[in-house]
C-alpha cells in the first residue's frame, strides 16, 4: 500500500453561557472569522467544525454572514458540521433525560438553521464514562471524538491508535476518533513542518492511519499570543499550504469521510476519563502537587516512556467535592431537572414547560463547574450566569404548579450530603439552609432580579499558588500553550494568597477574643472559640398563616463554656424581607463574650462608585472594595445600581459592623489574577448576659430590586473581567 494517511482536523469553537458580549466579539474578531477567512481558498482542504450551541445562537443574531458563509462550505463538502449538547455540559453530571435532550435539541437546532442534521458530536471537555454510549447513540450521533489519553488509559499503545473504535454499550455501537496529544501540542505552537514530519512518518509505519486533531479554536488566535502567531506571523497559511503540497499521501479529511474511507480498528471499552491535564486539576491539591513532583522527577528517567501511560490523575466527578460550591450548582441543577420530570409526568402546560426547560440547559454549561488552566468557577459572572437560569426555570415552574404565591418550608437532602437541609420560599426569594453545617445559609436566591447572593467562593489553596508565590518568572519567548504559561496579570499576587477556613455563606456564627479587631478577622489571625460554626444545629420548620419559619438550635460552647444558640429564620408571603432571630443562653453571669454573625453577598463587585455601602441615614461609605469599621451601628445597606438591588441590613440593637471583601488568587488562560467574589458583612457584639443568662438580637434583611434593562450577569463584572 502507497505510505499514506488521513488527516482528521476536528475544531471545538465554544463560548459559555454568561460570557460578555464583548468577548464574544473579541473572539470572533480574533480567532472564528480569521480562520474561516484563510481557510477558505484551499479547495483541497476538509474540516469538521464544531461550534457550541452559545457562541452559534450567538452569531446567528450578531454575524448571520459567518454562518451564509459556513453554510456554503458545508454545501461545498468542505466543512462537516459537529452536534453536541446544546449548552454545552458535561453530559457525565446529567441525568440521562437531559442528555438525550440537549443532544437532540441542538441536533434539532442545526438542522432549522444551517440546514445539517450532525451525525457526530463533541464531547464536551473530554469527559467520558461508558454509560455515556447508550445515550449518545439514542440521541442520533454515531461518532465523536475523545483524546488518546483515554485509549492509553486502557492499556493501548501509540501504534494502536491509529484509526477510531467502536464502544458499545448495551448493545449500541458508536465510533469515536483518538484526538492526538502530539498534535494538541504541536498545532499551532510549533513550526508547520514539524506536523508534517510526524504525519509523514505514522504514514511509513501506518499506511492508511486516520489520526485526529481535536481541540478548541480558541488556540487560533484567541489564546494569549496566538493571533499574532497565527495570523500576523502566517502559521495558519504555512499549515494549510503545507497540508495542500504534500495531498497526495496527506489527506485532510472530516471524521464523516474518514468513516467512508476507512474502517474501525476494532472494539474498545475505554474507562472514566478525560483529556490529562482535566485528570490531574479534579485531584485534591496535595495530590496534584504530589502528581506534579512525581511526573517532573520520572520525566528524566529513561523509563518514562513506558511508564507515562500508567500515572494519571483523577475523575471530573471529583470536582463536586474539591469545589463545594460545584456541589451546590450541581445539586441546585438537579433539583430543577427533577421538578421539571414531574411537572411533565403531570402534563402541564407544553409550552411553559419548554422554556423551563431551555433555561435548565442553559444552567448546565459546564464552564463554571470546575476549574483549572481557565477561570471556570473562579469567575463570578459565569456563577452567576448559571444561578439566573436555574432561578427562572425553577420560578416559571413555582409558577405553573400554582406555588408561586405561596410561602413553603420543606426539608430533604438537596445537596446530596446524607443530611436533610431546608428550603423556604414566597414569591420573593428562596433560602437553603444547612442545619447539619452551622445551621448556615448557604444560597439566598431573589427572583424578580434571578440571582443568588450567595454565589459566593471559598478561598482555598490551588497547586498552581505555589508558582504565585514564588513569584513571576522569565519565560523563553516562544509561544506557549496556555497549559505552560506562567504570567502575572498584576503585582504583589503573592501577598494576597490567603484561604478560608469555612464556607463564605451567612448565618455563620463566630466567637473571636474580645480584643479581636477587623483587621485580626480579615487576615485570618483571630481564632475560633466557639464550636458554631460549622458543626450541627437541630432543625424545626414551623408553618402559619403566611409565614414560614426554620427554627435552628445546638447545645455547643464557646471557649469550654457550654452555650445554646437558637436562631430562627422566617419568611412571609408578599416580603422582600428575612428575619432572623437569635438567642444565646446559659451565658456565664458577668463574662463579656465576643460573638459575631457572618453574612456574605456575591453578585456585588468592587471598583465602581455605584456600588456602595451606606449607614442606616443614606450616607455613603465608599465602594464594596473598602473596609468597613462601624461602632454602635443599627445596620448597613449594600447597593448595586447596575445589578439594581438594595440590600439593607438592620439590627435590633446597637452593633459593630464590619465589612471587607473577598478576593481570591486564581489562574485564567491569560495568567494569575486577583478576583473580587463577595463581600463579607459581620455585625459582631460584645454580649453581656442578662439575669437569666441570656441575650437576643433580630436582623432584619431586606432586598429591594429593581428592573433592570439588560442581563444582569452580563454587566457586574465587566470591569474586572476585562482588565
Amino acid at each position: 500500500m502507497t505510505p499514506h494517511v488521513h488527516l482528521c482536523l476536528v475544531l471545538h469553537n465554544h463560548q459559555p453561557i454568561g460570557n460578555f458580549d464583548g468577548v464574544f466579539e473579541q473572539s470572533y474578531k480574533d480567532s472564528y472569522l480569521p480562520f474561516l477567512e484563510v481557510f477558505e481558498p484551499y479547495e483541497s482542504l476538509q474540516i469538521s467544525l464544531h461550534t457550541s450551541g452559545p457562541l452559534m445562537m450567538w452569531l446567528a443574531e450578531r454575524h448571520p454572514e459567518y454562518l451564509d458563509r459556513v453554510r456554503l462550505l458545508v454545501e461545498a463538502g468542505r466543512i462537516e458540521i459537529v452536534g453536541g449538547p446544546q449548552y454545552e455540559p458535561i453530559l457525565t453530571m446529567l441525568p440521562s433525560r437531559d442528555r438525550v435532550g440537549q443532544i437532540q435539541s441542538y441536533s434539532r437546532w442545526l438542522q432549522r438553521n444551517v440546514g445539517v442534521t450532525p451525525g457526530g458530536m463533541w464531547t464536551p471537555e473530554r469527559v467520558w464514562e461508558s454509560g455515556l454510549t447508550t445515550d449518545v447513540v439514542d440521541a442520533g450521533i454515531h461518532y465523536t471524538v475523545l483524546d488518546d489519553y483515554h485509549f492509553k488509559a486502557a492499556g493501548m499503545k501509540d501504534e494502536d491508535l491509529t484509526s477510531y473504535y467502536l464502544v458499545e454499550d448495551q448493545g449500541r455501537l458508536l465510533r469515536i476518533f483518538p484526538g492526538s496529544e502530539h498534535l494538541r501540542y504541536t498545532i499551532p505552537f510549533r513550526p508547520a513542518d514539524e506536523t508534517i514530519s510526524y504525519l509523514h512518518d505514522v504514514a511509513h509505519r501506518h499506511p492508511g492511519a486516520v489520526m485526529t486533531f481535536g481541540d478548541d479554536g480558541e488556540k487560533f488566535g484567541t489564546w494569549p499570543d496566538t493571533k499574532v502567531h497565527v495570523y500576523d506571523e502566517g502559521w495558519l497559511r504555512s499549515f494549510f499550504d503545507a497540508l495542500t503540497e504534500n495531498q497526495e499521501w496527506l489527506h485532510t479529511v472530516t471524521m464523516a469521510e474518514a468513516i467512508r474511507r476507512v474502517p474501525a480498528a476494532g472494539k474498545a471499552y475505554l474507562p472514566d476519563c478525560s483529556y490529562r491535564e482535566m485528570t490531574e486539576w479534579s485531584l485534591p491539591v496535595e495530590a496534584q502537587e504530589t502528581l506534579e513532583d512525581v511526573t517532573h522527577a520520572l520525566e528524566k528517567s529513561s523509563e518514562w516512556p513506558r511508564l507515562e501511560t500508567f500515572v494519571r490523575g483523577g475523575f471530573w466527578r471529583n470536582f463536586k467535592t474539591k469545589y463545594e460550591e460545584t456541589n451546590e450548582m450541581y445539586a441546585r441543577m438537579m433539583y430543577v431537572s427533577d421538578r421539571l420530570a414531574k411537572a411533565e409526568e403531570a402534563g402541564l402546560d407544553a409550552g411553559v414547560l419548554a422554556e423551563a426547560r431551555d433555561h435548565l440547559y442553559r444552567g448546565q454549561c459546564n464552564c463554571p463547574y470546575w476549574h483549572g488552566a481557565f477561570g471556570g468557577i473562579y469567575l463570578p459572572h459565569l456563577r452567576n450566569a448559571i444561578y439566573e437560569h436555574l432561578i427562572a426555570a425553577d420560578t416559571i415552574l413555582a409558577q405553573v404548579e400554582g406555588t408561586a404565591n405561596v410561602a413553603t418550608a420543606t426539608a430533604a437532602d438537596y445537596d446530596f450530603d446524607g443530611q436533610q437541609e431546608v428550603r423556604l420560599s414566597n414569591d420573593q426569594m428562596v433560602l437553603w439552609l444547612d442545619p447539619a453545617c452551622g445551621g448556615r445559609m448557604y444560597e439566598w436566591d431573589l427572583r424578580e432580579i434571578k440571582h443568588n447572593l450567595l454565589a459566593t467562593l471559598q478561598r482555598r489553596p490551588e497547586a498552581y499558588h505555589r508558582k504565585v508565590l514564588a513569584g513571576p518568572g522569565s519565560g523563553d519567548g516562544d509561544v506557549a500553550s496556555i497549559h505552560d504559561r506562567v504570567v502575572f496579570k498584576q503585582e504583589g499576587l503573592d501577598e494576597c494568597v490567603q484561604y478560608d477556613r469555612f464556607p463564605r455563606k451567612s448565618l455563620m456564627d463566630h466567637f473571636y477574643d474580645n480584643e479581636a479587631t477587623l483587621e485580626s478577622v480579615m487576615s485570618g489571625d483571630s481564632l475560633e472559640r466557639g464550636d458554631f460554626v460549622d458543626l450541627p444545629f437541630e432543625a424545626k420548620l414551623r408553618r402559619g398563616g403566611d409565614r414560614v419559619q426554620a427554627q435552628m438550635r445546638r447545645d455547643g460552647n464557646a471557649w469550654g463554656i457550654p452555650i445554646t444558640i437558637t436562631k430562627a429564620v422566617t419568611i412571609c408571603q408578599d416580603s422582600d424581607t428575612m428575619s432572623v432571630a437569635y438567642l444565646l443562653e446559659n451565658l456565664p453571669p458577668g463574662q463579656p463574650l465576643h460573638f459575631a454573625i457572618e453574612w456574605n453577598f456575591a453578585g456585588l463587585p468592587s471598583g465602581a462608585d455605584d456600588r456602595y455601602f451606606s449607614d442606616v441615614d443614606g450616607n455613603q461609605l465608599g465602594q464594596f472594595g473598602e473596609k468597613i469599621d462601624l461602632s454602635d451601628a443599627r445596620g448597613l445597606s449594600l447597593s448595586d445600581r447596575w445589578l439594581d438591588v438594595d440590600v439593607d441590613l438592620k439590627c435590633d440593637r446597637d452593633s459593630g459592623i464590619w465589612a471587607f471583601p473577598i478576593q481570591t488568587v486564581s489562574q485564567s488562560e491569560a495568567g494569575f489574577e486577583l478576583v473580587h467574589q463577595s463581600v463579607c458583612v459581620m455585625p459582631h457584639w460584645i454580649v453581656q448576659a442578662d439575669a437569666e443568662g441570656r441575650w437576643a438580637v433580630r436582623i432584619d434583611v431586606t432586598t429591594r430590586c429593581g428592573k433592570s434593562e439588560e442581563p444582569a450577569t452580563h454587566r457586574m463584572f465587566a470591569e474586572q473581567t476585562n482588565n
